[in-house]
């Protein structure tokens, strides 16, 4: 068995947390790789010398699984890698909530398991995004959490159509449009007042952002639709498509971003036996015994 070791040297200083688990996973015959998740730049990172850094994609090719070391930001950065490869992923928490992650960084002793197969393989929705300009596509990418249409620094709303299956459900009024997988439905969705679902489940959840209206609410789509926002005028204004949190791309007036479920799907890796609810109760406070 390989498994490539990804950390996030912001999150795991020093990479201790990176090293414990490549201790343990060689302690128990299993073949290790450590490659950083993105190029590190500055002196910002404490990378040990003695660490020979492999290069990501040439890992995966060979590779059964990739553990990553972070935040769930880390695995959303890793996700795309790793689907490209058909690599599960196990994520390390070492953020501040991380809903992805499986394993807490105490409790990297459970890694040893993977050598005897005992875990399982949890496959997660995702979502196509693409913005089309004038019948074109301009802009494509791939959502594992969320793909968010927010507006720019200037204080006037955006006005946003939304349709489902080229049949309009709603017409927002907002700081912003969230439509999410029920993975991503723990993330800004909720926090923007959207529903909690099973990340199991696979909806498309539309959640606006701070609605100007009494009746803005969020709308709960079954896979099979495809979902599309259309911009109303921009006068004066900025809109902006971000997907999974990363760099935003520019919409014009008119511009559509349509969102569907996609054939690729992130696969997270389970060793713990820990339900949804448990975790949910934990990370956010929850149920009281």
């Amino acid at each position: 068995m390989k498994v490539v070791l990804s950390p996030n040297p912001y999150r795991d200083r020093g990479l201790r947390a990176a090293q414990a688990a490549e201790k343990i996973l060689r302690g128990a015959g299993v073949e290790t790789s450590m490659c950083l998740p993105f190029q590190v730049e500055g002196g910002h990172a404490e990378l040990p010398r003695h660490i020979q850094f492999r290069n990501t994609q040439e890992e995966l090719k060979t590779a059964d699984m990739l553990v990553c070391f972070g935040g769930d930001g880390t695995i959303l950065h890793a996700a795309k890698d790793a689907n490209a490869f058909g690599v599960p992923i196990l994520g390390v928490n070492l953020g501040s909530v991380g809903f992805m992650a499986e394993l807490e960084q105490g409790e990297l002793s459970m890694l040893a398991k993977l050598a005897a197969g005992k875990y399982t393989v949890e496959p997660r929705m995702m979502l196509d995004a693409a913005v089309r300009r004038e019948g074109r596509v301009i802009f494509r990418d791939l959502a594992l959490n969320d793909a968010v249409v927010t507006k720019g620094a200037v204080a006037r709303v955006l006005e946003v159509e939304a349709y489902g299956d080229k049949v309009l459900m709603a017409r927002f009024s907002a700081d912003g449009v969230i439509v999410c997988t029920p993975t991503g439905s723990t993330a800004y969705s909720m926090s923007a007042g959207g529903p909690i679902v099973e990340p199991t489940a696979e909806n498309l959840i539309i959640t606006p952002i701070c609605p100007h209206a009494l009746s803005a609410r969020s709308i709960v789509l079954g896979r099979e639709r495809v979902v599309s926002l259309k911009m109303g005028p921009l006068a004066r204004k900025t809109a902006y498509l971000s997907v999974d949190g990363g760099k935003a791309f520019r919409l014009g007036a008119g511009d559509t971003v349509e969102l569907r479920v996609s054939k690729s799907k992130t696969r997270l890796v389970r060793i713990t036996g820990r339900s949804f609810y448990e975790i949910l109760n934990k990370k956010l406070g929850g149920a009281r015994a």
